[in-house]
């Protein structure tokens, strides 16, 4: 059996930073052994050089979002008022237009050391909601981006039904809806999983699919043991609405129909009641944080220490892509809380990585990936010691180096299935990424 050989400078090996480290990646993308205490390379591996971890995964995305960075940060607003300038930019987007855009924020993604996505895809049909003659035209659009940027994808095909519980969805949400979740149920189940992709399935929001029709979702999920995502209380706005037509909270609701679960991930759950947090605990109903979009669209800081204590495994996610940086969503977290609590240290860099690496890919379905152990996929990322950033703290602190000071320029590595994607920082099936950014968001502009 082929053998590919990686000797690793320095490892994390989910509890310390190992120096030295052969990982042998065998044909079909796993990882075959992992030996320590190997102080040079061995004839014929490629060496790695700084620290490598289990691969990133980025367990929320709206890839089309990132046509944004920049235009939104003009002027003030709130979420409501941004919302309006990303529905500008959605009813632009062709097939054609998407692949190229998601090609590139995917190969992004890789320079990043992101090695899984999940793409919270709601875009589906053409402007005015008349479907593609393939109506799955959309999401495979970004299957295809995702292969070509050389990562894997949790495409979480989103039900995506009203503008708000119950009412007919605006003009500009016309593209996004299928009518009824059971239509919804028929073009998905039309999707085929195949290598390196998976298929999961989202609710947009309590607001946005009524709640006789939650449960088709959610059921649909369950046939499929297929992860299940949901936008949650990232508002107060939806929080009060949803008081208003079911005198109960969006998590009581999701509840009530069965959408929460261990398969089941909340994105953002900021603004969450002490019942809440028991709810979504108690079910084992991950908890996907997104602070650097969080923060800003000024949502607020969510209780995401009270949920993990409560039982909520933790992810994150780069949402709208203001920056594509896992390593700051990680410290963002830990920052984020210590500036509301006035004290540090609720997260160890040990914790904050596995957030980033494990528990994010389990919560896309990747439930192999995230570590480095034999039988894991191969996929993994290496962070360079030597930067401006990074020189200078002792190696047996790369864990802390790497997640409170380094940032995506220091990923200088990414293998994906032991394929290398990334090498000494340069993608190497889009090799001008910046290019193939500025080209594909030029050519959405009005």
């Amino acid at each position: 059996m082929q053998v590919t050989t990686y000797w690793l400078e320095h490892a994390w090996l989910g509890t310390n930073a190992e120096p030295g480290v052969a990982l042998d990646v065998s044909a079909d993308g796993r990882v075959a052994a992992v030996r320590t205490g190997v102080d040079a390379p061995p004839p014929g591996a490629v060496v790695l050089r700084g620290f490598t971890v289990p691969g990133l995964a980025n367990a929320h995305s709206h890839a089309f979002h990132r046509a944004l960075r920049g235009t939104v940060q003009v002027g003030s607003g709130t979420f409501w008022t941004w919302r309006e300038v990303m529905y500008t930019v959605a009813q632009r987007l062709t097939p054609e237009t998407y692949f190229d855009l998601a090609r590139a924020v995917y190969a992004e993604m890789a320079l990043a050391g992101i090695t899984s996505v999940g793409e919270f895809h709601y875009l589906h049909h053409a402007p005015g909601g008349t479907p593609y003659a393939d109506p799955n035209a959309m999401g495979e659009a970004l299957i295809a981006a995702a292969a070509e940027a050389g990562i894997r994808i949790t495409l979480l095909d989103t039900a995506y039904l009203s503008s708000g519980f119950g009412a007919a969805p605006e003009p500009h949400q016309l593209r996004f809806t299928d009518g009824t979740a059971e239509k919804w149920a028929e073009r998905v189940s039309a999707l085929k999983e195949r290598e390196g992709v998976r298929l999961g399935a989202a609710v947009h929001s309590v607001r946005a699919v009524p709640a006789d029709q939650l449960a088709t979702v959610a059921r649909w999920a369950q046939d499929r043991q297929a992860p299940l995502h949901v936008h949650l209380s990232e508002q107060t706005a939806e929080n009060d609405a949803c008081q208003a037509a079911h005198g109960r909270t969006p998590t009581q609701l999701l509840a009530d129909h069965g959408v929460l679960g261990p398969r089941t991930t909340g994105v953002h759950n900021t603004h969450l009641t002490d019942q809440d947090i028991a709810l979504i605990g108690g079910t084992s109903t991950g908890t996907c944080m997104c602070p650097t979009t969080e923060r800003d669209l000024a949502d607020g800081i969510g209780p995401a220490v009270a949920l993990q204590r409560a039982g909520s495994p933790l992810s994150l996610g780069s949402d709208s892509h203001a920056v594509i940086d896992l390593l700051e969503e990680a410290r963002a977290m830990e920052l984020d809380e210590r500036l509301r609590t006035r004290t540090r240290g609720h997260w160890t860099a040990a914790a904050l990585l596995r957030a980033a690496t494990e528990d994010g890919q389990a919560a896309l379905g990747w439930t192999d990936a995230g570590r480095l152990e034999p039988g894991a996929l191969a996929d993994f990322t290496t962070i360079a010691l030597d930067s401006v950033r990074t020189a200078g703290p002792v190696p047996r602190l790369a864990a802390e180096t790497a997640v409170f000071a380094a940032s995506a320029a220091d990923v200088r590595h990414t293998i994906v299935g032991g394929r290398h994607v990334v090498r000494d920082g340069v993608h190497r099936s889009v090799p001008d990424v910046a290019r193939a950014l500025a080209d594909s968001i030029a050519a959405l502009r009005g």
